[in-house]
């Protein structure tokens, strides 16, 4: 009988029995934690250090900044998209407009993924079987792994407040040490929280992919009550209901308020506990809510490896579906708000990022890039899955029948493709729903072509995971999430001219023209769409010719 690779060891590492039960399972998730946590906070600080950098090469006189300022600082729908803009001024002031709206939902996104991975996700594979029949609990072993992942948002924190520290002591930025240690708390705080969200949700959850997607709902609604609480609608109290807007309202920078610590601490605890005392109430392999393949059959769409792909990961999918079109929605409905202030200083920032055209239009070509991130986070979902079904070992019962590595690969990746393109006809559409409702007077076509301009890029981050997948499987998100944070940081630094043009080409969202403030450029897409098909055709070679392996 062979061995099953999730129980594997090497012959130069500890076994399970060498180690204390008191902390295999918190040791365990702090190297996985604190090694992604380790690269995302290295992207952390140096998208805070160049946002503060620019700004002093950008608006070097008063009347410069003050222009900047008057154009952003009263502007109800810019502050709904990046969050309110108080003290435009100052360095300080346009370095938390600029990127905490970024950071905060990337935060989110690392925590709830790495949390479920790493215990949802472990509990899949059969790992916690092994652990739970040992010297400890599950209640005991929750709390370790609760434990890690703390460690690992320690070493997220601890990467950026180094590089953000660092760049204060600049004559020209002057960020207090206290100040910058404050600001990238702010920042690291929706990660601590979404990791304790992701805890939770992995108790509840049946699958992994399960658990991320509730973890990603309470992401979405949070991002959509904080952008109506700032929308200056009359709702402001909305922010008390967000955890975004909890962390808004620490105010890093301008005006610190401690004070709303409380909230994000106390509801941090309150999901740790909640996760540690659910997991003491359920078997392993069990959920908090009905495992749907412990009920009746139903044998639609188990028709062969690539049906029962869709079936797998159809919530997930329609999750990230949904988020896009709420986005997608939300920006087309106040754009056209926002852009009767795109003057000045601000088309000039917005003309730097490639968003050129009349003010509307500007505004969406930003809020496109947006959407083109979240574009890349499903691309990336897709293949993880992909890795997921291998090192699970669902892939082995797929080869022992008369199915080839090639055809399953393929439909794999066929139906992740598919997944893409709806995401971007998605996002056009609702875009266009959106901003059809203030009379905007974009076409359904142009927006359209805005969406399928999302889907190149994602091509390559899919198409590159792919490869990584064929040559050397454990590498996956390392290369796919390393690409994506590659990505976004350069087209933060280098769209304000920071960076040389060779380093803004190896960024997949700065080779995407930022429709519909500028026409798609559909050469440029199609040597995406190429590169991201090749190197997935070279993947699938790779993957015929080595052996399956677990983590």
């Amino acid at each position: 009988m062979a061995a099953d690779p999730a129980v594997l060891v090497r012959d130069n590492e500890p076994t399970l029995t060498r180690r204390s039960p008191i902390t295999v399972v918190a040791s365990r998730s702090a190297r996985a934690a604190g090694r992604s946590g380790a690269l995302w906070g290295f992207i952390f600080g140096i998208a805070i250090a160049s946002s503060a950098v620019s700004y002093t090469q950008i608006y070097k006189t008063p009347a410069s900044r003050a222009a900047l300022a008057a154009a952003y600082g009263s502007n109800n729908a810019m502050s709904a998209l990046f969050g309110p803009a108080p003290q435009l001024q100052t360095v300080a002031g346009f370095t938390v407009f600029k990127i905490s709206m970024t950071l905060m939902i990337l935060g989110a996104v690392w925590g709830l993924l790495t949390s479920t991975r790493l215990l949802r996700g472990e509990e899949d594979r059969g790992r916690w079987d092994l652990l739970v029949a040992g010297q400890t609990t599950r209640r005991r072993a929750t709390f370790q792994a609760i434990v890690g992942l703390g460690a690992g948002a320690v070493v997220l924190w601890a990467g950026a407040a180094l590089l953000t520290v660092a760049t204060g002591q600049s004559d020209k930025v002057q960020f207090g040490v206290a100040s910058a240690l404050f600001f990238t708390l702010a920042m690291v705080a929706t990660a601590v929280m979404f990791l304790a969200i992701g805890a939770v949700t992995s108790q509840l959850a049946a699958t992994r992919r399960q658990a991320a997607s509730l973890a990603a709902v309470v992401l979405g609604i949070s991002y959509a009550l904080r952008l109506v609480a700032d929308a200056g609608v009359g709702l402001h109290g909305l922010i008390w209901v967000s955890p975004l807007g909890w962390v808004e309202e620490l105010r890093p920078f301008t005006a610190p308020q401690p004070l709303a610590l409380v909230p994000i601490g106390a509801c941090t605890v309150i999901l740790a506990g909640t996760a540690v005392h659910l997991a003491g109430r359920r078997d392993v392999g069990s959920s908090v809510m009905a495992d749907r393949t412990q009920a009746e059959s139903h044998l639609g769409l188990l028709g062969g490896p690539t049906m029962a792909a869709i079936r797998l990961m159809r919530s997930t999918v329609i999750g990230w579906w949904m988020a896009i079109a709420i986005a997608a929605l939300l920006y087309g409905f106040i754009a056209k708000s926002a852009g009767t202030t795109v003057a000045g200083s601000v088309h000039e920032v917005l003309t730097k990022l490639g968003a050129t055209g009349n003010g509307t239009q500007a505004v969406l070509g930003v809020c496109f890039l947006m959407l083109a991130v979240l574009t890349g986070f499903v691309a990336g979902g897709q293949v993880t899955a992909v890795r997921a079904e291998e090192s699970g070992g669902t892939l082995v019962h797929f080869l022992v029948r008369p199915i080839s590595r090639w055809s399953w690969l393929g439909g794999r990746y066929l139906v992740a493709l598919s997944v893409l393109v709806v995401a971007g006809l998605v996002a056009g559409t609702l875009t266009w729903l959106g901003a059809a409702v203030q009379h905007s007077g974009l076409s359904l076509p142009t927006l359209l072509g805005a969406g399928v301009n999302l889907v190149p890029p994602s091509m390559v981050i899919l198409g590159v995971g792919i490869l990584a997948f064929g040559v050397r499987p454990r590498s996956v998100t390392w290369v796919v999430y390393g690409l994506l944070g590659w990505s976004i940081l350069v087209v933060i630094v280098g769209g304000i001219g920071a960076v040389s043009h060779w380093v803004l080409d190896t960024s997949v969202f700065h080779q995407m023209a930022s429709a519909p403030a500028v026409p798609p450029h559909w050469g440029a897409n199609a040597v995406m769409a190429g590169i991201g098909i090749t190197t997935a055709l070279f993947g699938a070679w790779a993957f015929r010719y080595r052996d399956l392996q677990g983590e």
